[in-house]
């Protein structure tokens, strides 16, 4: 009988919606705009600001970034091409770094142009200005939570100084 009530309680959790994610019914995200000396993460749908963010960069935030290790966070523009429930920094969206140009500007370099870049939240308590990541964006595990439920794989980023 316990087995059968279990079931029947999944059940209607996920009839109703329950996940780990809060749901998102709002104005579509059509653009990200990171603006690195700022500190901010702006979701965007078309001209009009939905939310900001304070982030935390990589470690030598200073600077596109032109090869893999070197702590920087890209400039340019990408997609969020990917996405990671069970990231080890909370959740995250992935950025699609490196482009053509930046793999061509490493190999000018002789150096590989790394990857693995993303917005995700944080292990430790988020403080702005600790910048600390490996070339990623991070956010407070809360707003992590807001922006995985808001931005879909294919959404326009724009990383700028």
């Amino acid at each position: 009988m316990r087995a059968v009530l279990a079931v029947f309680l999944l059940a209607i959790l996920a009839l109703t919606g329950c996940s780990r994610f809060p749901t998102y019914n709002g104005p579509e995200v059509t653009r990200i705009i990171v603006n690195k000396s700022a500190r901010q993460l702006i979701l965007m749908h078309h001209d009009e600001v939905l939310r900001a963010y304070e982030m935390e960069l990589g470690f030598a935030p200073e600077g596109d970034k032109q090869v893999e290790g070197d702590g920087r966070t890209p400039e340019g523009s990408y997609i969020i091409d990917r996405r990671n429930p069970n990231s080890e920094f909370y959740l995250s969206i992935g950025i699609s770094y490196p482009n053509e140009e930046d793999i061509a500007e490493a190999e000018e370099l002789g150096e590989s142009p790394g990857g693995d870049i993303f917005i995700h939240g944080t292990p430790n308590p988020f403080r702005r200005g600790d910048d600390w990541t490996a070339g990623c964006i991070a956010i407070s595990n809360r707003e992590m939570r807001e922006v995985y439920s808001m931005v879909r794989l294919g959404t326009p980023i724009d990383i700028y100084p």
